[in-house]
Order: structure tokens, then sequence, then C-alpha cells
């Protein structure tokens, strides 16, 4: 109970003075960063930081994208990419507006839900986020599944999701970041049934995992491992399998731990989210608060490990209330 009131001392004090800092920012100047979401302690949320040859990069790819929109407002293809190519700059809300202005158009394209339910996410609008999955899930079912293009292709250039194993994957976030655990595990296993490669394979089978362990269902979540090895050809989706690695004793923790907390970044918010959380389920809750807290240091705010952390520390302050 000690480590509890100290948690919500350190937690709610941090986010207060974060969140004054922020609202102190340009928030209406269109030259200006633009408040994209408040987080679950209140805090003001603004785009994340990108290296300058990255958003040199994005920014001409959105140019293009708008005006491909332009050309065409009706397609639904134009659609997406101006929305894909807006988010991937951090103005998730330009976004939202984007693919629901295409919702209007298109009210029985999936893609469309897929897109905007992800985007609800980054902005912490978790029951929009479960509504617009819900309904893409809606779309597809007795559908042939399709790949997804990759928006940021990896270093092979081989797309790694496709539409159904990303509707049924980001469902199972929505749910699990709102703590709703079963509805998650419901999700995530429908997931596991459209995740054909090595990639989609880890990163569904990680958050079916954890989603099992939060549900005390430890037998069920050692089979989940029983797949995963070490040779797997993973193309981009490392921290996911060395995670799993780790869940099968293969890894240590404390050594995989190490290595995030020298960068900020996606990849290490998912990395010690995902350490943070065994430690939790695991009963040191000590160790996983600690974790949380170093994640929410970050600035990868959109980052899903950085979210889930948000949560979970949400929780563990209401808890101590």
């Amino acid at each position: 109970m000690r480590l509890l009131a100290l948690l919500v001392a350190g937690v709610m004090l941090g986010g207060c003075n974060r969140s004054e800092q922020g609202a102190t920012a340009d928030t209406t100047s269109s030259s200006g960063p633009q408040l994209q979401a408040i987080s679950l302690f209140g805090e003001s949320l603004f785009p994340p930081p990108l290296p300058p040859e990255v958003r040199e990069d994005r920014e001409v790819k959105l140019v293009q994208a708008r005006s491909d929109y332009e050309l065409d407002p009706g397609d639904t293809d134009a659609i997406i990419w101006y929305g894909r190519r807006t988010a991937y700059l951090g103005d998730y809300r330009s976004a939202i507006t984007i693919y629901t202005e295409g919702i209007e158009q298109h009210p029985d394209d999936a893609r469309l839900y897929r897109h905007r339910g992800h985007r609800f996410i980054s902005v912490r609008e978790l029951d929009r986020a479960v509504a617009d999955l819900q309904r893409a899930a809606e779309l597809v079912a007795g559908r042939d599944d399709e790949v997804e293009p990759d928006g940021l292709p990896n270093a092979r250039n081989i797309p790694t999701s496709t539409l159904q194993s990303n509707i049924w994957y980001h469902l199972g976030l929505a749910h699990y970041l709102k703590g709703e655990f079963e509805s998650a595990l419901r999700a995530y296993r429908e997931c596991i049934e459209v995740s054909g490669n090595p990639d989609m394979l880890v990163a569904t089978s990680h958050w079916l995992y954890t989603t099992l362990r939060r549900l005390d269902m430890e037998t069920e979540a050692g089979a989940v491992l029983e797949p995963i090895d070490a040779d797997m050809d993973v193309i981009e989706n490392d921290a996911y399998h060395q995670l799993l690695l780790m869940y099968k004793g293969e890894l240590d923790p404390q050594d995989l731990l190490q290595g995030t907390l020298s960068e900020d970044g996606i990849e290490n918010a998912t990395l010690a989210y995902g350490i943070g959380a065994w430690y939790l389920y695991n009963g040191e809750l000590e160790q996983a608060v600690e974790i949380f807290r170093t994640v929410l240091s970050g600035s990868q705010w959109s980052a899903f490990g950085y979210i889930a952390a948000e949560a979970d520390l949400q929780r563990l302050v209401e808890a101590a209330a």
C-alpha cells in the first residue's frame, strides 16, 4: 500500500506538471504544434518528434498523397493514403477527420474503420476505437483476407500484415488498454488465425500471451509460446520476438531492459512495456511501476507500449486511491 500511495503522488504530480508545460505551447497557430490528445493522466500531447530527414521524407510523400486525393476526393485508396501520410507526421486528429469524411462517402469500406480505429487508439479515445474496429470486423466477416500495403516499408519491403489481422490486432489492443481482457482475448484468438507469417505471429502472440497472463490462464499462455523459437525469420517485429523468447526463459529480462534505457523509440517502448507487464503479472509490482514510469518519461506517446504503460499505471493509481 505504501508503494501504491507513492505511485499516486509521483504519477499525478508528474502528469500535472507536464500538462501545464504542454498547455503553454501553441495549439492554435497553423505553424505551431497542434494539440493531438490528452493522456490518461491529463497531459497535453503534441506530435512526437521526428528526425529532420524522416520528417522531410514524410512531408514530400504527404504532398503527393494530398495531390492524389484532391484529383479524386471520392477514391477510397486516395482517402486512405492521405489519412495515413497525415498520421505519419503525428497529425492524428486531421487523419481522423480525413477517414471520417471517407466513411461518409463509403460507409461499408472496412479499411476506413480499421485506420480510423487505429488513430482513435493513438489519441486515447478507446471507446470509439472499439466501435470502429468492431464495425470493420463485421464488414470483413466471411470475406477473403487481403494484404495491407505498408506505408512505412520494412528493410525487405515485404508487407507483413493483412486487413483482417490488423482489424483484430487493433481491436484486441483497444480492449486490452481498457482493461477488458476477456474481450481482448477473443479478438487476439481471431487474430492468431489470420497471422500468417512470422512477423504477425510474434506480434499477435505477444499480446495474446500477455492477455492470458492477465487473466491468470498460465497453461494456455504457455501453449502460445510453443511455436516460438530463436530461428524465426522475423523482418521487423524483433521486439515482440525477443519478448516471447524472454517469456520462454531463453532471454534475461534485465539484459533486455538495459538495451531499452539508452534510446527513446517505439521499439524501446514495446520492449520495456512487455518487460514491465511481465513483472506486473508475476507479482513484482515495484519493478513494474519503475519500468512503466521510465516508458512514460520518453516522447513516443503514440507507441502501443507507451499507451499500455499509461493505462496500467492509471489502473494502479485508481486502485490506490
